[in-house]
């Protein structure tokens, strides 16, 4: 029976028998925790919807699997030793140690990130953050990559990549938490890991069939997914940030109202400078936009004021659509502008928090105490927010491609589909799944069948009837 009763204004209040002292927990904190870490959820088949909505339909199943997989496969992690690994109270400067294997002990002692919540909760909130990561990497296989290998590499990725870097940016023994390294709710954990892991999940896995061909000069197949798929992420953002509070104050109001403005801010930036090229207003480009409008606010979420959130948005939106273009300078085969929009978007947002980031806005909890940034003189936080940054771009660089090609040798376990295999002509939803998105499923472009009726000229206008994004 665990030590807990209630004061006279219904608070808990649990006895910690090793320390002899009265632990008190807020119920309206633990509520707004519960219901962050439920609209953190939502957002990991929003991740599904979004990917699935962009991609061709014979491969729009399996995106949507990938999300609810990604899920199960890393909260058993987590609960093996993620949490661990990531947050336990004994770890050094990289990563955790074992303490809490099997979230042995992990009960209602003060978690790491807060003494407003316990370590129980905190242990489940930040389990979404852990799940979603490796989704938004993991898309990078979309068309081109098998199924089942991804559900180990989730698994030995959330290890190797993301508890390490949680670790340092957010346990308060992490070496960038100690440096006073700024990060509210997962610019380098979550956006530059992902991404990054994402750019070399598709140089190893090489050019989709038919790249550089209009074979692949393909819309979106279904926009409304891309849509929902947006509507699930913005509306999950509120508790991703927000939540990153971990208490219901002024300070989660705040990264709120940030949160919001910058991903409208966006939204709007991406879709006029697509505009400017098409003269059409695209739906893709607004929802495209909104996402790195909120990938760029999160790590000063709860750093910086409201003005400096339209600067977040303006500037995430903008880098982000140029970046676009990157995958064709380089030439690696980013099917859905991972790297561009989290990795890209992560960088934008570090730095602007290195900048825009204040004391006063960070102490409206109460408790926080930071030196801020260039808006308040401390101008060598922008170099620390570089080091967080680079640093996590090249670890998750080299260890995903470690894991890769050491995944690549082990029979059974590549995550490329074979070149001489048809999957990347049926789709993957029917050659690994067997199931389909929808009754129907166009096979024409890439059977090379042709438009009979239509004539040659026909065949030529189904075959390039334009690409997701402008050629700037």
């Amino acid at each position: 029976m665990v030590n807990i009763t209630y004061d006279a204004s219904g608070d808990l209040n649990w006895y910690n028998p090793a320390a002899g002292t009265i632990q008190v927990y807020n119920l309206g904190n633990l509520a707004w925790i519960i219901v962050a870490t439920a609209l953190v959820w939502i957002m990991i088949p929003g991740v599904g919807f979004f990917y699935s909505g962009l991609l061709r339909r014979k491969n729009a199943l399996s995106m949507i699997w990938l999300s609810v997989v990604a899920l199960a496969v890393v909260s058993f992690q987590w609960f093996f030793w993620g949490f661990s690994l990531a947050f336990s109270d004994t770890a050094n400067a990289y990563i955790g140690d074992l303490r809490y294997f099997g979230l042995k002990n992990v009960l209602l002692q003060p978690s790491v990130g807060s003494s407003t919540v316990p370590s129980l909760m905190f242990c489940v909130y930040q389990l979404m953050f852990a799940a979603i990561t490796p989704m938004l990497a993991i898309g990078a296989i979309a068309e081109h990559g098998r199924l089942g290998p991804s559900i180990v590499f989730i698994f030995i990725w959330s290890t190797i990549v993301y508890d390490p870097i949680a670790c340092w940016t957010w346990n308060p023994n992490g070496w960038s938490n100690k440096h006073g390294g700024l990060d509210f709710a997962g610019g380098t954990p979550v956006h530059i890991s992902s991404g990054t892991a994402a750019l070399a999940i598709s140089i190893f896995l090489g050019k989709r069939r038919g790249y550089g061909t209009p074979r692949l000069a393909y819309k979106p197949h279904n926009s409304s997914y891309v849509v929902l798929g947006t509507v699930f992420l913005w509306f999950g953002w509120f508790g991703f940030n927000g939540g990153s509070a971990l208490a219901a104050n002024l300070r989660a109001i705040q990264a709120c109202i940030v949160t919001n403005l910058a991903a409208s801010v966006g939204g709007l930036t991406w879709m006029l400078l697509d505009y400017r090229l098409e003269r059409k207003w695209s739906v893709v480009g607004f929802c495209s936009g909104a996402v790195a409008g909120l990938v760029a606010i999160t790590p000063g979420s709860g750093f910086v004021g409201s003005p400096a959130a339209v600067c977040f948005g303006v500037l995430g939106g903008a880098v982000c659509n140029f970046a676009t273009q990157l995958k064709f300078l380089f030439r690696y085969d980013d099917a859905l502008d991972i790297f561009a929009v989290h990795t890209i978007g992560g960088f934008v947002g570090n730095v602007l928090t290195g900048i825009f980031a204040q004391k006063s806005v960070a102490g409206f909890d109460g408790v926080t105490d930071i030196k801020g940034g260039w808006l308040d003189g401390h101008f060598v936080q922008l170099g620390w927010q570089l080091a967080d940054s680079c640093a996590g771009f090249g670890y998750s660089f080299v260890m995903t491609t470690i894991i890769l090609w050491v995944m690549h040798v082990i029979p059974g376990l590549s995550l490329r589909c074979d070149e001489r295999s048809e999957a990347e002509i049926v789709g993957i939803d029917d050659y690994d799944m067997g199931e389909f998105a929808y009754d129907y499923v166009g096979l024409e472009q890439d059977l090379g069948v042709k438009d009979v009726e239509g004539g040659l000229e026909r065949e030529r206008i189904n075959a390039t009837s334009g690409g997701r994004e402008p050629n700037h």
